[in-house]
């Protein structure tokens, strides 16, 4: 089966999304599939290689940001643009990610999914030309929702299934500001009749965009994330130095300012004597204001001497991180749709320590790897991390626990053997 996979880029920073879709490709291949993987907007970014490095951004997003502010230059010949899609400049754009105006964002946001009726749609109608008359894939998979916009063309003029996989996106769309947040999320219930099948990353994310798309139960699947696991091998931390870690993007959404107000309340009792915390993940030049804060924070505690930072850091350097560590938290503000973080830890033999919401239930339910806090609450993520820390049986049962199950039910085959299923049956309608 020839697949075609559309994903959006960073260009500056590693996502979870962004490691599913790698992982995810390569497995399909693995299985004898033709998966094909095209970026959006800029250049991937992974912690590994790029599964297609071969195919260009085919629809750049300085394009996309400039149709939009300026519709005059939809009628520019293509030639004397093409330069802004150029790479170099993609990757020098993406470091300017998080500066775009909260207004801006949703105008961008709209005017994607909008599809032919949005002042962006030249530059995704000549990525739907390619697509029909170079690609021909016998099914499309959209990388997230956001890429919805394209569904009702791609089912009225080129009659290919479309599987739209759907990795978080009412986190984004419900921080955008109005009117922008309720006419995207119109444009999505719309454009989402017009999707052939849904796969969501986790049960509670299924019957969240259920509820809010307007789709069947029978078009919505439950495929969970997985991962490439030969690289995650036990964790062997110093036992004199004890070392709580956090990976994930670096904001306050994933919980950092929880964490780190957690740690300094571990700091203060005093109970786990040479307690380090470890910090990594992506971070963007916007970020910069945010981190400086919580440095600040724990200066003034009298312990940022034991916390280290590392930022978009390699694979490599993000396994070495991941063994160094006694317990793992990203207690995330928002509702999860998954946590790829998760099973990273706990298949590096690190048991996780989550809030009591979203997706982390579920998953702690499945890998038996971890315990679960209250959401939002400082003295119970730290209560808890205390308990795992002090106890050595409970941290071997976890890990014991943990390991086995990734790897039974979180491997990259087992995704991509339920992700053929869905896109068999959508190639069969």
């Amino acid at each position: 089966m020839r697949i075609l996979h559309l994903t959006p880029g960073t260009g500056s920073f590693h996502c979870g999304s962004c490691l599913r879709d790698h992982a995810l490709i390569r497995a399909l291949r693995s299985r004898g599939h033709d998966a094909i993987m095209a970026p959006l907007y800029l250049p991937l970014v992974t912690d590994r290689e790029v599964s297609n490095p071969e195919i260009p951004v085919q629809v750049g997003g300085v394009s996309l940001y400039l149709q939009e502010k300026m519709p005059w230059l939809r009628y520019v010949p293509r030639f004397l643009l093409s330069w802004l899609n150029s790479p170099a400049l993609l990757r020098f754009a993406g470091g300017f990610i998080s500066m775009t105006s909260p207004r801006d964002l949703g105008r961008m946001t709209l005017g994607a999914l909008a599809g032919e009726d949005g002042n962006q749609w030249p530059e995704w109608r000549r990525a739907l030309d390619w697509i029909k008359n170079e690609v021909k894939p016998d099914v499309i998979s959209l990388s997230n929702g956001l890429l919805l916009g394209l569904c009702p063309v791609i089912e009225r003029d080129l009659g290919i299934p479309v599987v739209a996989s759907l990795q978080g996106e009412d986190s984004f769309l419900d921080t955008l500001v109005e009117p922008y947040r309720e006419q995207c999320w119109e444009a999505m219930r719309r454009n989402a009749q017009h999707v052939t099948r849904f796969v969501a990353a986790s049960r509670y994310y299924a019957d969240s965009m259920r509820d809010r798309l307007g789709v069947s139960a029978e078009k919505m699947t439950v495929v969970h994330n997985g991962l490439e696991l030969t690289s995650f091998a036990a964790a062997k931390p110093d036992q004199n130095w004890p070392t709580i870690g956090y990976f994930a993007r670096m904001i306050h959404g994933k919980g950092l300012t929880t964490l780190v107000d957690a740690y300094i309340e571990l700091h203060r009792r005093g109970s786990v004597p040479r307690l380090k915390l470890k910090i990594g993940g992506s971070k963007t030049a916007g970020d910069e204001k945010y981190l400086a804060g919580l440095r600040a924070k724990l200066k003034a505690a009298g312990c940022e001497g034991r916390v280290e930072w590392h930022p978009n850091v390699s694979f490599t350097d993000k396994v070495k991180f991941f063994r160094d560590l006694t317990v793992f938290s990203v207690p995330a503000t928002y509702g999860e749709a998954f946590g790829l973080y998760i099973l990273e830890s706990i298949a590096s033999g690190v048991p996780v320590v989550q809030p009591r919401h979203a997706a982390f239930p579920e998953l702690i339910e499945i890998t038996q790897g971890g315990v679960l806090c209250e959401p939002d609450d400082v003295k119970s993520l730290a209560d808890a991390l205390e308990t795992t820390l002090q106890d050595s049986l409970l941290r071997e049962k976890l890990i014991n626990q943990g390991m086995a199950r990734v790897r039974s039910e979180f491997s990259a085959t087992k995704m991509a053997e339920s992700f053929e299923a869905v896109l068999l049956a959508a190639k069969q309608g």
